[in-house]
């Protein structure tokens, strides 16, 4: 049984590619030929056991169906040991006192294991540097941690949000070693996952910037080597963890930090500004640190003056008071500012954009790129914005809230609303130009602005990545175009998102923009092909991570509203994309029925109809998918045929990609037959293709297969 579940448990944690979803439809069609009936697809950790058991009573009973089993078991990948050891980031170069939260961590650390979780609260204020104390503290503990030392940050999610327990989960079995095809889709699938990885290794893992208790619960093990500090601002009465308190530094540890910083010389020349520069930073190591430049400067200045009326808030305006020791530090650092440095802080600051760069700099504050790439770098200097790994910039949550709030008192609300604005215009220009490079065949992929430059992009791969890597920012554009009322720029961003959802995945960052783009579309234009559209590129993120249900309704909707626009294409689509669904939950004779009814859908398309020139690769992708679900009912001849002739048609229009993927079906096909001889050159056929594409899960997976082949035969 055990060993029967973890092969149950890698394919279902494989199917994010497309090798794990032949695995779990070829798993799916082996439990109904044991079953000798339809047995619906396990959704949660707890349901493999009853699969299991009907695996196991089958596999006891019937030697061929055990020699079955054991080819296809020996096929599958399962979770192994990790790759390398996880790092934490580096640490701060200047770091003082904190020997008694230290010694606190050491305490925990050091506890003997007692069946309860290993974990640590460190809080304190934003600007307390208590991220700094547990790197800092994780990098002098490193030797208790041989296994390795896992960070996540939650407050900044791979959607520019706080990472929900799903996501962060993601980002700690990627660091772990587990490539993209063997993080499992589902919440509970990962939790599962996290902690069977975890139970016998020695690792640190540093959540940082939580929110609450229920966000890093799921996150928590109880695994006796495995310390988790957790960071946040407060304690959380729901979290049973070892309080470590993090308060302001003592006057005597602040003049020994900024005594690291700037030198014993500096600190001799500003020895009469210096008390009342410690009592401005209130003890908090950001505020030293921001600070420490003002002390290098000639002549006194304890605090920076106001700034001149060019630039700064109206004579008789309200002012800015804060306690908070960062916003304080970045209201002086902010009035040291140039003016045109001062005015790209405040308007790129009306967002939370999570990571920008020049050139969004440039659109939003009307100056060309290389001089907005000066300016980021001199806000930077001036640690108003953080450097982030790939040489983009963001701001620390306090100094963005300072940083709005000047820009409504200086810029207004209108000259507010119109720097938000060409914000957004800047994110949709740039995906749909890099949707339409990535996918210029596709229907669903908005038009390009006609003045788009057609060398924007080196290619279709170039232009993916584009989209990828702005994805956070994307996100953040729809909710604020939805936030603005501007529901067509919502819809046409959502659309956009539709090359990332088909060659790229990120499903869990895409979520919340395709919600708010379905809402607005059901709100906007109910019935219409946009909100079909919408509906299906909803139901086809739900269906990659495994929320069945909500991604079957989804799709009935896609269905309702392109029947209702008259959208013939559009409505085979929603049906084909309902078909697949059912294939995922193992519901082969439905997903067959789907596939019928959506050729004949596409048979009311003329040859002068709108989506004409797709229907023969559409229903060349039909006879492929068709074949899958009748490979899954045992009816091979059928599902033989069916694969053929969409191997025929793909060959025949020069399509190198899908040629390879029907390949992969019909060995499948033939290897369910027990004919591993006929099976074995289209493997290498398929090898060959997909190696020139670069498909380099998917060759494994048919490497797999040829493993298969030569088990059968020697058997």
């Amino acid at each position: 049984m055990a060993a029967i579940t973890a092969v149950l448990g890698a394919v279902g944690s494989g199917m994010a590619s497309e090798a794990g979803k032949w695995a779990w439809e070829t798993a799916g069609g082996l439990v109904r030929r044991m079953a000798g009936r339809e047995v619906v697809a396990p959704a949660r950790p707890e349901d493999r056991e009853a699969v299991a058991r009907i695996i196991h009573d089958s596999v006891h009973g019937d030697p061929e169906l055990a020699r079955t089993w054991s080819s296809f078991a020996r096929s599958v990948q399962t979770t192994g040991v990790t790759v390398g050891r996880p790092r934490l980031p580096a640490s701060v170069r200047f770091f003082t006192d904190r020997d008694a939260s230290m010694k606190l961590l050491d305490r925990e650390a050091g506890r003997k294991p007692d069946g309860r979780p290993r974990v640590a609260l460190l809080y304190g204020g934003d600007s307390m540097g208590t991220s700094a104390l547990a790197v800092h503290w994780g990098w002098r503990a490193e030797s208790l941690f041989p296994d390795g030392q896992l960070y996540v940050d939650l407050g900044r999610g791979g959607a520019g949000s706080a990472h929900t327990a799903g996501s962060a989960l993601r980002e700690l079995l990627r660091q772990l070693g587990l490539h993209h095809g063997q993080i499992p889709a589902s919440e509970a699938e990962r939790i599962d996952t996290f902690r069977r990885i975890v139970a016998d290794r020695k690792l640190l893992l540093v959540l940082d910037h939580a929110r609450s208790a229920a966000q890093i619960a799921p996150l928590l093990t109880s695994a006796p080597s495995v310390l988790t500090l957790v960071v946040a601002r407060r304690p959380f009465p729901g979290l049973d963890a070892f309080p470590v308190p993090v308060g302001p530094l003592s006057d005597r540890d602040a003049v020994r930090l900024l005594t690291k910083i700037v030198g014993k010389e500096a600190m001799r020349s500003a020895r009469a500004t210096l008390p009342a520069v410690l009592e401005r930073c209130g003890g908090s190591p950001y505020a030293l640190r921001a600070a420490a430049p003002r002390l290098l400067a000639p002549g006194p200045l304890a605090a920076a003056p106001p700034l001149p009326l060019s630039h700064h808030e109206p004579t008789g305006g309200p002012t800015m008071h804060d306690s908070d020791p960062m916003r304080t530090a970045a209201e002086d650092a902010y009035r040291l500012l140039q003016p045109d440095a001062a005015r790209l802080y405040r308007l790129m600051g009306l967002r939370p954009w999570p990571a920008f760069d020049a050139e969004a700099a440039a659109q939003v504050s009307g100056i060309d790129v290389d001089a907005a790439g000066e300016l980021l770098g001199v806000l930077a200097d001036a640690l108003l914005l953080e450097h982030t790994d790939n040489g983009r910039y963001r701001y620390r949550p306090s100094v963005r809230a300072h940083a709005e709030e000047a820009a409504y008192r200086q810029e207004g609300i209108g000259g507010c609303s119109a720097a938000t604005t060409r914000a957004v215009d800047h994110y949709l220009r740039l995906s749909v130009t890099a949707a339409r490079a990535a996918l210029p065949e596709s229907w669903r992929v908005p038009d390009a602005p006609a003045d788009s430059p057609a060398d924007a992009h080196a290619g279709r791969g170039d232009a993916v990545a584009r989209l990828a890597v702005e994805l956070p920012n994307l996100v953040e554009a729809v909710s604020t175009a939805e936030e603005f009322g501007k529901p067509d720029t919502v819809l046409t961003l959502c659309r956009a998102l539709w090359p990332l959802q088909l060659k790229a995945g990120h499903h869990e960052a895409l979520l919340p923009a395709l919600r708010i783009g379905t809402a607005v579309a059901d709100d906007q234009v109910p019935g219409s092909r946009a909100s079909g559209a919408l509906h299906a590129q909803l139901a086809h993120t739900l269906g990659e991570l495994q929320l069945w249900e909500e991604a079957g309704a989804q799709a009935a909707a896609a269905a309702r509203d392109e029947r209702e626009a008259g959208h013939t294409r559009g409505l085979a689509s929603a049906i084909e994309f309902l078909g697949l669904l059912r294939l995922r939950q193992w519901r082969f004779q439905d997903a067959y029925d789907c596939f019928e009814e959506a050729a004949a859908v596409l048979g009311g398309i003329g040859p002068d109809d709108e989506g004409a020139a797709d229907v023969p690769r559409a229903r060349a992708l039909l006879e492929r998918h068709r074949g899958r679900a009748l490979r899954g009912l045992g009816r091979f001849d059928e599902a033989q045929a069916h694969v053929e002739r969409a191997l025929a048609a793909f060959r025949a229009e020069g399509e190198a990609y899908n040629t390879a993927r029907a390949l992969t079906d019909l060995s499948e096909v033939l290897l369910a037959r027990e004919e591993p001889g006929a099976a074995l050159p289209l493997i290498d056929e398929a090898i060959r293709i997909l190696s020139e594409e670069n498909a380099d899960q998917r060759v494994e997976h048919l490497r797999r297969l040829r493993e298969r082949c030569s088990d059968l035969r020697e058997e």
